[in-house]
């Protein structure tokens, strides 16, 4: 059996573990809310422990592309407060979505970046060339989703720590935001209570800002050369 074969049996045996154990259903407000108190309780009888398995959950759900990312977020805020909440997650989510990177990569760049070399081209000259900005755009705006652009980038030639350090200053806004929310549990019915419009339309024009400093960073180069 081929590496990778196996990882993708790993994988498969993973999700499914995920699915029969049930752990989705804790993955919603309702539990959330429900669960809250209980929550506190462990936590204070092991407050490392319980950090140190909320880690590897939230790594293990956002390595595997699972569903529940906003949840968890929101989950820290109500344990752990905003200060650890938001390290936890910081860090979980940033460790996370660089195996997710890895495994797209090592599973299909080979054989995505082979089937369409030539359309490719370009989009491989772009990341190479302006890789950190786009992506620190990307996760500015929670719009994309965020299992969707670990794949994606995995796909190309960015290079491993520049994801990483990328998505962890670039996520680190909704990382507190959310992280916020949840120290507010009891008042949120549904995530549209934190993910309204006018947020969403702030972290846009905080993700389109970096590529137009760039570009116009270019642009005053450009008019410098040219004198």
């Amino acid at each position: 059996m081929s590496k990778k074969i196996l990882l993708l049996v790993v994988i498969a045996v993973l999700v499914i573990a995920f699915y029969a154990l049930d752990l989705h259903l804790w993955l919603s407000l309702d539990k959330l809310q429900e669960g809250g108190e209980q929550f506190q309780q462990w936590k204070a009888a092991s407050p490392f422990l319980v950090s140190f398995l909320f880690l590897v959950f939230y790594i293990l759900v956002t390595g595997l592309s699972l569903p529940g990312a906003a949840i968890l977020t929101i989950a820290a805020g109500a344990i752990f407060g905003l200060l650890w909440g938001t390290v936890i997650v910081s860090f979980a989510s940033s460790i996370g979505a660089t195996l997710a990177f890895l495994m797209a990569r090592y599973l299909f760049r080979d054989y995505i970046q082979e089937r369409f070399a030539v359309r490719l081209q370009v989009v491989n000259k772009g990341i190479e060339r302006e890789g950190a900005f786009y992506l620190f755009a990307l996760r500015l705006v929670p719009i994309f989703p965020f299992f969707l652009i670990n794949i994606l980038m995995g796909l190309t030639h960015l290079r491993v720590w520049t994801f990483y350090w990328v998505s962890q200053l670039g996520m680190l806004a909704a990382t507190i935001v959310y992280v916020n929310a949840g120290t507010q549990l009891a008042r949120i019915e549904s995530l549209k209570d934190i993910a309204s419009p006018q947020l969403l339309l702030s972290f846009a024009l905080l993700g389109i800002f970096p590529l137009l400093a760039k570009y116009f960073l270019n642009w005053l180069k450009r008019r410098r050369e040219a004198k």
